[in-house]
């Protein structure tokens, strides 16, 4: 009987133990999903310490409208206030993707909103195994002017959605992004996994196809791994070739330059603003979504996002969040977007064909005007390799009063174009004159006397504030030739000089800068 109880005891013993045990071990294993789900909340989309938002309000949520006439005019993104209309479309179809929840068995990428995006169905080139990574990008066109890609690549960009190029609404002319070969390029070579896109006026699907396929051959020779995006705007202006067009015509036509890209080797993407999809506002969205990625532009209202999704309820798998990111090595604001997605790898070039080595568009951020004429300086100015003073250019040659160039375009930056020597030059416009036989006036008062610059300068008395267009070297004397008119400092846009004097025949103002008497070129300020 002692036994018995001996081993009733010992038995009770051993299977309290392994209830102990149990317990722990669903604890810990409830714990270690917790502490998982807690990581990946906690994983933030922004780049807080390499890309810098500026703030925007609640009702420049809007998008671009590129405006595009015979001369390519695109025009900044402007604000578009959401109208009640707007929110009950924006209700609409919150509760149609509420209603059109994907099976949770298929492969898909959830959102907090609701929205899903089913991989599996959506037209894909399939270069690359693609990921459900979150991944941070940028769209840049000429706008951004000359970009420094190995800074943008230091900076944390992951990818970058490149313009290639557009159609004139006016001409119908396709016509290439002038710095679209050298973006590609560039990132490239840094690192950056690069996609595209092209602003479409297509007024047919004929035309669409045709763009589409223009698309294709010119990225052909590029290594293009994220999508290749359709964008069209302004088809509501009255010299829009689209204007009058139905939202399901429009549709049909965005679809068949899709379809196009698609059957070209590449990942089709479709781009437009949230109040343009909301509700099939403007597009047929729901019937793009099923089989398209989505790009969809909307701004909140805090200077960065605070969660990882946009708050259109609509399918979506790119999100450009703001058009005004400042990031390392593009001195223009540019368009910073999240994908909802990134690929393992790098897509190969589908031509074979080893594209030439391309360079940037000094003139990217001057529209020259076309002129045909004779000039030469006023008394002498440097020629340089780019429109610029700053430590990026060289000058050429300094030409002198008499000698004599053909100037071949004007720009409102205060620059002209030369030719010199068969090579293509830039000038400041204010030194130079078409007056052949123009001699320098003497002055009574000079300026910088003794300098050996030769520069004369009077200076009329002026007391106004001025800031720059885009920047402009402040100097010690009114002079560029004069190795004493060293640059002081660079005055940018928004940061305002008293100018206390100007001189109309050299072009040069006077200005008082942190109490110091410096010299700056007139045309590049403005009030």
């Amino acid at each position: 009987m002692n036994f018995i109880w001996n081993f009733w005891k010992t038995s009770s013993l051993i299977r309290v133990a392994l209830a102990v045990i149990g317990i722990v071990a669903v604890i810990v294993v409830v714990a270690a999903v917790l502490l998982f789900r807690g990581a990946k909340e906690e994983k933030t989309p922004v780049m807080e310490e390499t890309l810098e938002i500026q703030e925007i309000s609640d009702t420049e949520e809007q998008d671009t409208e590129e405006t595009l006439g015979e001369e390519e005019t695109e025009q900044p993104k402007e604000a578009a206030e959401e109208s009640p209309t707007d929110l009950a479309q924006k209700q609409d179809s919150e509760e149609e993707a509420d209603a059109a929840q994907t099976d949770p068995e298929t492969e898909t990428m959830s959102t907090e909103q609701g929205t899903e995006v089913d991989v599996s169905k959506l037209l894909s080139s399939g270069a690359v195994a693609e990921t459900e990574e979150i991944t941070f990008g940028i769209d840049v066109a000429r706008y951004q002017g000359t970009i420094d890609w190995a800074q943008v690549a230091a900076s944390g960009v992951e990818f970058a959605m490149v313009r290639v190029g557009y159609r004139m609404d006016g001409s119908r002319e396709i016509v290439a992004d002038s710095n679209a070969r050298y973006n590609m390029q560039e990132a490239q070579k840094n690192g950056i996994k690069v996609g595209a896109y092209f602003f479409s006026t297509a007024a047919s699907e004929a035309e669409a196809v045709e763009e589409a396929d223009w698309t294709a051959d010119y990225i052909s020779q590029y290594q293009i791994t994220y999508p290749v995006a359709f964008d069209c705007e302004g088809f509501e202006r009255a010299d829009s070739a689209l204007y009058g067009l139905s939202a399901a015509k429009r549709t049909d036509i965005a679809i068949a330059f899709l379809n196009r890209i698609y059957e070209r080797g590449y990942t089709p993407m479709f781009y437009s603003s949230m109040n343009e999809m909301a509700g099939d506002a403007k597009w047929e969205t729901s019937r793009i979504e099923k089989t398209y990625r989505i790009w969809v532009s909307q701004y909140p209202s805090a200077p960065y996002p605070q969660t990882e999704k946009s708050s259109y309820q609509g399918t979506h798998a790119m999100w450009q969040y703001t058009n005004r990111g400042t990031v390392a090595g593009i001195s223009q604001p540019v368009d910073v977007n999240i994908a909802y997605f990134g690929y393992e790898g790098t897509a190969g070039a589908l031509s074979e064909e080893t594209p030439e080595e391309a360079k940037a568009d000094v003139e990217a951020l001057m529209p020259f005007t076309q002129v045909d004429e004779e000039v030469t300086a006023k008394d002498a100015t440097n020629l340089r390799n780019i429109p610029s003073q700053g430590n990026d250019s060289t000058v050429v040659y300094t030409l002198k009063n008499g000698e004599t160039l053909k100037r071949t375009g004007v720009s409102d930056s205060g620059w002209s174009r030369l030719l010199y020597n068969d090579q293509t030059v830039y000038a400041v416009s204010s030194f130079l004159t078409t007056d052949l036989n123009f001699q320098a006036p003497k002055q009574e008062v000079q300026e910088g006397a003794g300098s050996g610059d030769g520069l004369r300068t009077r200076f009329a008395e002026r007391n106004e504030q001025m800031t720059a267009k885009i920047e402009v070297n402040l100097r010690k004397l009114p002079s560029v030739t004069n190795p004493d008119a060293v640059v002081v400092a660079t005055l940018h846009n928004g940061e305002y000089v008293t100018r206390t004097g100007i001189n109309e025949d050299y072009g040069w103002s006077r200005v008082e800068y942190n109490g110091e008497t410096l010299y700056c070129i007139s045309s590049y300020l403005c009030e």
